[in-house]
C-alpha cells in the first residue's frame, strides 16, 4: 500500500459517518506550518541582508554627501522593514482557527500584501519627487567612486533578496511574499541609477541624475502594477483555471463519482480551499456515498498543489434540477410545520 492510499472500511460504520472527513490532517498542519516557518525564515535572511547593504551605504553617504545614494539608502531601509507586516501576517496565520475566524487567519498575508503595495506606490513617488527636484536644481556628487561602488552593491544586495523572496513566495503559494520580492526589485533599480548617474556626473552630464531618476520612477510603476495585479487577484479569489480543471479531472477519475456537479477553489493566506459537489448512484446506501466523498477529498488534497482543506457535497444522479435542494427543503419544512387550518 502506497503512503497515499487511505482506506474507510464499512466496519467503523455509524461512528465513522458521523466524523468529520479527515484525512492525514496532521500532515496538512504540519506543511501549512512548515510553509510559515519558511516564510518566516525568508523574510529575517532578507532581513539580515538588506540591512547590511542600508548600512554599507550609509557610510558612503556619510563620506561622500551624495543626495542620489541618500534616496537609495532610504529606499533599502523602507524595503528592509515591510519584512515587519510581511512577518506579523505568517505569525498570525499560524494561529489556529476560532469560533470568530472559522477559517483561520491566512488571510493577514492578503492585507500585508496591500500595505507592500502602498509601499511600493510611495517609492514611486518619493523616486519622482526626487528626480524632478533634482532636475530643477542640479547638485554635483562628490567622491563618485565611493557612490559608484554602494550603488553597485545596493543593486546586488536587492537583486539578490528579490530572487530569494519571489523564488520562497512562489514555492509556498504567498503573493504578498512575491510582491515584498518585487519591491525589493524595485529598490535595486533604485541603486542602479544611482551607479548611472555617478557615471554621468563623472562624464560631466550633470542630466543625467535626474533623467535616470525618472525612467527608474517608471521602471517602478510597471512593477507597482505587476505586484498590485497579484494582491488583487489574490484578494478576489481568483485562482488559476488550469489548475480548477486539473481538480475536476482527478474528481471524474475516482470511481463511483458519475458526474461533477460543482467545484470551487478560493486561496487563505499561502493554502487553498476547496467545495466541489460530487454526482453519484442515487440507490448507494449513505455509508456508500459517504466512501466516495472521503475518497474525493482525499485525492482532492494529494493531487492538488497546495491544497489543504476540501468539503465534498453529494447529489444523487436521479434529482429532478438544481432547484431540487430547494424544494425539498420547503417540503421538509411544510411536512414538520404544516399550516394551522
Amino acid at each position: 500500500m502506497s503512503e497515499h492510499e487511505h482506506h474507510h472500511p464499512h466496519r467503523h460504520g455509524l461512528r465513522h459517518l458521523l466524523t468529520p472527513h479527515s484525512h492525514d490532517t496532521a500532515d496538512k498542519v504540519d506543511s501549512a506550518l512548515e510553509s510559515s516557518r519558511e516564510g518566516l525564515r525568508a523574510l529575517w535572511i532578507s532581513l539580515a541582508g538588506l540591512g547590511v547593504t542600508a548600512a554599507v551605504q550609509a557610510v558612503i553617504v556619510v563620506m561622500s554627501g551624495s543626495v542620489a545614494l541618500l534616496g537609495d539608502t532610504v529606499h533599502n531601509v523602507a524595503d528592509a522593514l515591510t519584512a515587519v507586516p510581511l512577518g506579523i501576517a505568517f505569525w498570525l496565520g499560524r494561529r489556529a482557527a476560532t469560533r470568530a475566524y472559522t477559517y483561520g487567519f491566512g488571510r493577514a498575508e492578503d492585507l500585508a500584501g496591500v500595505v507592500i503595495v502602498a509601499v511600493i506606490a510611495a517609492s514611486a513617488v518619493a523616486s519622482a519627487w526626487f528626480a524632478v527636484d533634482r532636475l530643477l536644481a542640479p547638485r554635483d556628487i562628490s567622491h563618485l567612486p565611493w557612490v559608484f561602488a554602494a550603488g553597485l552593491t545596493g543593486f546586488a544586495g536587492n537583486e539578490v533578496v528579490a530572487r530569494y523572496r519571489i523564488a520562497v513566495g512562489r514555492r509556498i503559494g504567498s503573493a504578498a511574499l512575491v510582491a515584498d520580492g518585487l519591491h525589493a526589485r524595485t529598490d535595486g533599480f533604485t541603486s542602479l541609477a544611482v551607479v548611472l548617474a555617478a557615471a554621468g556626473a563623472w562624464l560631466g552630464w550633470g542630466w543625467a541624475d535626474p533623467v535616470v531618476g525618472i525612467a527608474i520612477t517608471v521602471a517602478i510603476l510597471f512593477v507597482l502594477k505587476d505586484a498590485a495585479r497579484q494582491v488583487y487577484h489574490r484578494l478576489m479569489d481568483r485562482v488559476d483555471p488550469q489548475l480548477v480543471d486539473h481538480a475536476e479531472q482527478h474528481l471524474r477519475e475516482i470511481n463511483g463519482v458519475r458526474d461533477v456537479s460543482g467545484l470551487r477553489l478560493r486561496w487563505i493566506g499561502h493554502a487553498l480551499h476547496a467545495e466541489a459537489g460530487i454526482v453519484v448512484d442515487a440507490r448507494l446506501t449513505l455509508l456508500a456515498a459517504h466512501e466516495i466523498a472521503a475518497d474525493a477529498e482525499h485525492q482532492l488534497t494529494h493531487h492538488v498543489p497546495r491544497l489543504t482543506s476540501a468539503t465534498v457535497h453529494v447529489d444523487p444522479d436521479s434529482h429532478p434540477g438544481p432547484g431540487h435542494h430547494t424544494d425539498l427543503s420547503h417540503a421538509r419544512r411544510a411536512h414538520h410545520h404544516p399550516t394551522p387550518a
